[in-house]
């Protein structure tokens, strides 16, 4: 009999239950974490658009209601309904790009076809496919398919493609590049040789910049901005650049301990921020309350985060696990990619900031994520399944 290796929060002869140390469900940091986010979020874009802020509070209503109802399915009922949700994305995501699909249902921004009108909201499917690929990778890691071998490693990519071309068609290519790291993150908790993962980063990195040729044009004049401006020239500051320099310019603005409120509205708009209230909120943030507030902001991300690493930690069930990991990959990716673009270190890529940034479907679908996570920890599933064991 092959030695098998203890799981993830196993110590030393006592395993710390799905409720987590003494009870207590580490789901409740991520709560608290969303909450703040939450305020901060409605409070920002108060400054601005007092009228989108109150509309944000409901949103943030609406998503606790969702994540309590998220909360009473239990491990085996997530997992049957895993690849039913899968489908229902993907059938989402090809509505959109329907052609002849009425405007009002489907509205077009900016080129792109990615949100259906609901009426409440504008709804991005592309938000539930990020939650249907953790759950359907949770149930097919749970016990590794060989993922030991390549053939088994790659698998996981192969389930979550078809999402990501969907989304590179609408166009939204920031979006599709938030599915890899929590297929990565799983793999690596799920028993995955830390040498293919490794293999396939260098890999890509080496490859990336040979894609260059085949983005779209706009896509390539961003990454042009981007460096541009680490060479000191402004040649793309009043077109394809302006939005970053704009955004930059706002985060200078705030300091170390930001500006009061009037006078952060006034630069705000002044400065003719594009999204102030969406894609670049954190540098109204930072404009707001500096580098303090920025600094405030992503520690409440990091809160977050670390909850559902948490989470992960507390639990012998590897659907539980798994889940958490994924959640929590998929959240510090945002708020790096999203910090990152308003600071001028990554392109603009139209990544929202968790919790925060405007928009109805990001916040319920982040409540839900957190509603999962938490009613994972209220329940202990019947069987444990160890991710180092027999199928």
């Amino acid at each position: 009999m092959s030695a098998v290796s203890p799981p993830l929060g196993y110590t030393g002869g006592r395993a710390v239950g799905p409720g987590g140390l003494a009870g207590f469900n580490p789901g409740w940091i991520m709560v608290v974490a969303a909450v703040g986010l939450s305020l901060v979020g409605s409070y920002i874009i108060s400054i601005t658009e007092p009228s989108l802020a109150k509309r944000q509070i409901v949103y943030a209503l609406l998503g606790m209601v969702a994540a309590a109802a998220a909360c009473l399915p239990d491990h085996k009922l997530l997992s049957r309904s895993a690849w039913a949700l899968y489908v229902i994305s993907i059938i989402l995501l090809v509505f959109v790009l329907i052609p002849g699909t009425p405007d009002w249902l489907v509205r077009p921004k900016n080129g792109a076809r990615r949100w259906i009108n609901l009426g409440v909201f504008e709804f991005q499917p592309s938000e539930i496919a990020k939650l249907a690929l953790v759950l359907v990778l949770a149930r097919w890691l749970r016990r590794p398919p060989t993922i030991a071998r390549w053939r088994g490693f790659f698998a996981p990519f192969f389930i979550a493609a078809p999402l990501i071309l969907l989304i590179l068609i609408e166009p939204d290519l920031g979006t599709a590049m938030l599915f890899i790291p929590p297929v990565l993150a799983m793999l690596l908790v799920a028993g995955a040789r830390k040498k293919h993962i490794a293999t396939l980063i260098l890999s890509v990195l080496v490859i990336a910049p040979i894609t260059y040729p085949i983005l779209r044009p706009h896509q390539r004049e961003r990454v042009d901005a981007l460096f541009a401006q680490f060479r000191g020239d402004d040649r793309y500051a009043r077109d394809i650049g302006f939005q970053a320099d704009r955004a930059m310019t706002l985060v200078g603005a705030g300091g170390v301990w930001g500006n009061d409120r009037d006078h952060a509205e006034a630069l705000v708009r002044n400065n003719h921020l594009p999204e102030e209230h969406n894609d670049m909120i954190f540098a109204v943030i930072c404009c707001r309350w500096g580098f303090v507030g920025g600094l405030g902001t992503w520690s409440l991300g990091l809160l977050y985060a670390g909850g559902a690493v948490i989470c992960a930690l507390s639990t012998r069930d590897p659907f539980s696990r798994l889940i958490a990991t994924g959640i929590a990959a998929i959240v510090f990716t945002q708020i790096a990619i999203n910090t990152g673009m308003t600071l001028g270190v990554l392109p603009v890529t139209g990544i929202t900031l968790p919790f925060v940034s405007y928009g109805g479907s990001s916040m319920v679908s982040g409540w839900l994520a957190t509603g999962i996570i938490f009613g994972l920890g209220l329940r202990k599933p019947r069987n444990l399944e160890s991710l180092g064991g027999v199928r």
